[in-house]
């Protein structure tokens, strides 16, 4: 198969060479393959790529009015969604989510550039009363240039969730993909083209975390980073970021728990609890990889969810009838696996899975069939430790109180599901469990307008709806004198 080529940066509205980069090969994780060659910057394409922002920002960017810039996003989004079957491909194969799941969700993408662009042109202040021949109002700005480090799990989705209200509050931005998913975000700059947006506003370097990353967050004439990935992660970056005292914002991850109260409608609660657990072969923050089970219906849940997984079909991730895709990268098989023989050597009882697989030959590709493990103990490594794999650990409970307390017992709180036919449990439970987004009867509906982030090691501010704007905008207030007069102090 021929080898797409992808060689060049884009910053400052220009295709350019590295100037201390390199080309590299991207594995298509089904096969273990290179399938693209791309273009690494490093850190003095990233003071170019900064230097092009802050240009943009301080000029064409900010001549234009609210409504322009609407217009702009608008126009983004309506070219993003003639090639969203292009980018569909791509990221399937860059990251190996299956397109059965790729295509659903990059068809929608284009609903959060138009979302916010209904924002742009309403960022007002407001007036406060104050004393008489006073006059105080408050404005929002844009906060900067924005650094936007991205995850390789879903970089479009969460490209949008950053980029989108970013230029819609005013910013420019600098987007780092990450090392193995950064074929999609190179087209965006394809897109940001066709749509006029102005040279500078957007600007795009995949690299390594340790060059562009790290420059990205150092970087003096950066105002905000904008993160997903690993808690760990996002501790180095604000330690690197205190030195400017950057705005910064992130999203890092979960253990949610996924209760089932032995009321609940047991058909529908299994479907989500299989799909909360194994979509995109498991590596969604918002995974419910604990299913916390009442205990008089735990012995047909661990069963049902046992027989279900082993029906779930794995194959070429660019093949509609494939249910479950590699894992992104061999480092992180390599991960999971690791997490099922620490599942073995804990004492929880595996019950489906936890070996590799080779579907359709795809012997190099970095499989792993769905995995469940039963009779876990909540303070098991598997139930506190975010796997990112397809890996399920269930957990008996026998009062709504334990449920609760166990759900509660990690140090994430991203989000979380419930199921039950009893209303006042349903915000009982809801109000008492400490996560950002708690599902009831339902599990990961996500929409524009609905506010994602999480307490606790799962991340800082929120992204999407109004909220997700704020992140991007700094308040002032204006306080004007309108008598004229300033009494001297120290007159005798």
């Amino acid at each position: 198969m021929m080898t797409e080529r992808f060689e060049k940066l884009y910053i400052g509205g220009e295709w350019i060479d590295p100037i201390e980069g390199e080309i590299v090969d991207t594995i298509d994780p089904s096969t273990g393959q290179p399938w693209a060659k791309v273009a690494y910057g490093g850190a003095a394409d990233v003071d170019k790529a900064v230097a092009a922002a802050r240009a943009a920002l301080e000029g064409p960017w900010s001549k234009l009015s609210a409504f322009e810039r609407a217009a702009m996003l608008r126009r983004f989004a309506t070219i993003y969604d003639t090639h969203v079957e292009q980018l569909i491909q791509w990221e399937s194969r860059d990251n190996g989510r299956p397109v059965r799941e790729t295509g659903p969700d990059i068809r929608n993408h284009w609903q959060w550039y138009n979302y916010y662009a209904g924002f742009a042109d309403k960022i007002d202040g407001r007036t406060i009363p104050t004393d008489p021949g006073m006059l105080v109002y408050t404005q929002r700005l844009p906060v900067g240039v924005v650094g936007a480090i991205l995850p390789w799990n879903a970089p479009l989705l969460l490209t949008a969730w950053k980029m989108a209200p970013a230029l819609a509050a005013g910013c420019t931005i600098v987007i780092k993909p990450a090392e193995t998913t950064s074929v999609t975000a190179l087209q965006l700059g394809k897109i940001a083209e066709e749509a006029g947006i102005p040279p500078g506003v957007i600007n795009i370097v995949p690299g390594y975390g340790a060059t562009v990353g790290a420059r990205l967050v150092e970087h003096p004439d950066v105002d905000k980073i904008s993160f997903t990935g690993e808690h760990r992660t996002a501790q180095r970056i604000m330690a690197a970021a205190a030195g400017t005292l950057k705005r910064f914002s992130c999203e890092n991850g979960g253990k949610s728990a996924h209760i089932l109260f032995a009321d609940a409608d047991l058909d529908n609660a299994l479907n989500a609890a299989t799909h909360a657990a194994f979509m995109a072969t498991g590596q969604s923050c918002a995974l419910g990889s604990r299913l916390l089970v009442e205990r008089s219906i735990y012995k047909k849940v661990v069963e049902e969810v046992a027989r279900r997984s082993a029906q779930i079909r794995a194959g070429s991730p660019l093949d509609i009838g494939t249910q479950i895709g590699p894992h992104a990268n061999a480092q992180q098989l390599e991960k999971t696996l690791g997490y099922v023989d620490i599942g073995k050597g804990e004492g929880a009882r595996l019950v489906a899975g936890g070996h590799r697989l080779a579907p359709d030959g795809m012997k190099d590709g970095y499989f792993i069939a769905p995995t469940v493990f039963a009779d876990v103990d909540p303070a098991m490594r598997i139930a506190q430790e975010e796997i990112f794999g397809p890996v399920c650990s269930i957990i008996p409970f026998d009062t709504e109180e334990e449920a609760v307390a166990i759900a509660n017992g990690t140090i994430y709180g991203l989000t979380a599901g419930l199921w039950t036919q009893n209303v006042g449990r349903a915000h009982r439970v809801a109000n008492a469990i400490r996560a950002g987004t708690v599902w009831v009867n339902s599990y990961r509906y996500l929409r524009t307008a609905i506010p994602y982030g999480g307490f606790g090691r799962s991340g800082l501010g929120r992204e999407n709806g109004p909220e997700g704007l704020d992140a991007f905008l700094e308040p002032r207030a204006v306080i004007m004198n309108l008598s004229g007069a300033y009494p001297n102090p120290y007159a005798s």
